[in-house]
């Protein structure tokens, strides 16, 4: 068993467990209603209690339609809309869960990310450069450089101390744009303004997680940053993997574009 598919059970196997929790309220419920004397609240727990049971049914197609996505790399569109609901409801659940296990929540929204960025490779996209956009955080930027790139990128020196210089690069060469954000707000204000079809985007587990729900079901493809001097200072990140992503999202469009290898070659 692989690493990265340990990653993806784990999200998986705590959304399941979820999903048992859910059924098991809804069982309750329905076994306190039938013994209630009182029919008023005995309807009232029928009322919550069918409530809750169409929330299950519309749970486990969710994760039934993930189940199937993963394991057979093909896009369910008809399933979209129940996945979304048991990503939205479930996740808060199973970082809970997790934290009762003593598992690392890291770890638990890592395998989150893993999961998202399958499902995304399931779709068969046919975009523009200029309908990508490449989201990456400020941390990037070496702390003591004093030129401001969150409002423009292009205010970037490009001394080729950080790999802010590099994005740079693949952003030029396939044509994406290129944004760096302090946060979530900001970000939000970028994907407003540009209004892209796609996202690469690289930040920590906990801004990766909150990002990709919150702009769901635009596509996003997380990239992980390398902390070597811990969380929000002089981060980095695998210039790949960016590259990877860009190359997913343009794979339909117009002729083979260079590589990172070329980018670099020509510097």
């Amino acid at each position: 068993m692989t690493g990265t598919g340990i990653k993806k059970r784990l999200f998986i196997g705590l959304l399941l467990l979820s999903l048992f929790i859910v059924i098991g309220l809804v069982v309750l419920i329905w076994f306190l209603a039938v013994n209630r004397e009182v029919f008023f609240y005995r309807i009232l727990l029928v009322v919550f209690g069918s409530f809750l049971l169409g929330l299950v049914v519309m749970i486990g197609l969710g994760i039934a339609g993930m189940l199937l996505t993963l394991y057979q790399s093909k896009s369910f569109p008809s399933m979209e809309g129940f996945m979304r609901i048991a990503t939205n409801l479930l996740f808060p659940v199973a970082l809970g869960i997790g934290h009762l296990l003593g598992l690392d929540k890291n770890k638990i929204k890592s395998s989150f990310i893993e999961v998202n960025n399958q499902m995304v490779h399931t779709h068969r996209l046919n975009l523009t450069p200029s309908q990508v956009m490449i989201l990456a955080p400020h941390c990037l930027q070496k702390s003591t450089c004093p030129h401001k790139i969150t409002i423009d990128v292009r205010n970037c020196r490009r001394c080729g101390e950080c790999c802010v210089n590099t994005l740079l690069d693949l952003a030029d060469q396939y044509g994406v744009s290129l944004v760096v954000a302090t946060g979530g707000t900001l970000a939000r204000k970028f994907i407003e303004k540009y209004h892209p079809r796609a996202i690469v985007a690289i930040a920590c587990e906990r801004d990766l997680t909150s990002g990709i729900i919150d702009v769901n079901p635009l596509p996003v493809l997380g990239v992980l940053n390398l902390r070597p001097e811990g969380p929000c200072l002089n981060t980095t990140v695998s210039l790949e993997q960016v590259e990877d992503g860009i190359r997913f999202f343009l794979k339909n469009y117009g002729e083979e574009k260079c590589g990172l290898a070329d980018v670099k070659a020509a510097k």
